[in-house]
């Protein structure tokens, strides 16, 4: 053996231990990357279920804000004043036959109180609603408004951003302040 056949010899196990490092430190920066992409991946499924709920607060307020509205006299008379989801014990009593403003408010909420407690988590919400001068009841069908306002407030929990134990809940809040 001649010495430039040891020298290239010598190289070639340097080289091939160097591209054997390479491959390593590539797998390592390829892990690295795949943890970030799955962090990521958890934070946007995390936000698509925060966005989620807002989203169902208000469609619910919407839903509700509608049914005042067909139900002015109920309104005014402080019939939807309450808070939300209603007991299980109170239900609707003009199921298929005509009802008073009073009974219509109780029917509108409990199916309110239901849609609620199906789409949030741990839901409570409040209607309030005051009138400058209650109107009567046939100037309240000829012209809104009606010199009042109403206040919609829905509670609900979620897991806190960041949450690495699953254990800490952030109740959030949808507000809205309206005239039916």
């Amino acid at each position: 053996m001649n010495a430039r056949s040891v020298a290239r010899s010598g190289r070639r196990r340097l080289q091939g231990g160097v591209s054997l490092i390479e491959v390593l430190v590539a797998l390592l920066v390829f892990g690295i990357g795949l943890l970030g992409l799955a962090a990521l991946i958890i934070v946007s499924l995390r936000s698509t279920q925060s966005a989620y709920l807002r989203t169902q607060a208000s469609v619910l307020a919407q839903g509700m804000s509608n049914r005042m509205r067909a139900n002015p006299i109920g309104v005014w008379s402080g019939s939807y004043n309450s808070v939300y989801p209603l007991s299980d014990s109170v239900t609707s009593s003009c199921n298929g036959s005509a009802c008073t403003p009073a009974q219509l408010a109780q029917q509108d909420g409990s199916e309110w109180s239901q849609q609620l407690s199906a789409a949030l988590p741990q839901p409570a919400a409040t209607i309030t609603c005051s009138a400058s001068s209650t109107p009567d009841t046939v100037s309240m069908y000829e012209r809104p408004p009606y010199g009042g306002n109403c206040s919609l407030s829905i509670r609900w929990t979620e897991r806190a951003q960041g949450d690495s134990s699953h254990s800490a809940a952030a109740t959030q809040t949808f507000s809205w302040n309206f005239q039916p």
